[in-house]
């Protein structure tokens, strides 16, 4: 798995967590995506290091910066719009989040701005 691949599923992930939990923390984010506590806790230090995630000494909680919220949300974005653009033409659902979660990363933003005016006709 590529770096940036992997630091934008944990961005990802924290958005998608925090639409349902009021705070986020690492052992959610962990129980998740199924990965080790160590492994998050040194992710969440690699995403604190480059500015894109808060992590809360007292209490743990995770939160996006605003440079870390606008590539979750862009990923994430990506993702929805391949996934529902996928079960749109007959691809089954689970296939269709499993594809979409694996070309969110490599899709070009002038391919997916495409993709997305198409898909508004």
């Amino acid at each position: 798995m590529r770096n940036n691949q992997s630091l934008e599923d944990y961005l990802e992930r924290i958005l998608i967590l925090g639409k349902t939990k009021q705070n986020v923390r690492s052992i959610d984010l962990a129980h998740d995506m199924n990965f080790s506590k160590p492994s998050i806790s040194i992710a969440m230090k690699k995403l604190e290091e480059k500015g894109l995630v808060v992590v809360d000494k007292d209490t743990g909680y995770l939160s996006l910066t605003e440079e870390g919220y606008s590539i979750a949300n862009k990923t994430y974005e990506k993702h929805c719009t391949l996934r529902d653009f996928f079960i749109s033409i007959g691809v089954d659902k689970d296939v269709a989040a499993y594809d979409a979660c694996k070309i969110e990363h490599d899709l070009s933003d002038e391919t997916f701005e495409k993709l997305r005016k198409y898909l508004r006709k």
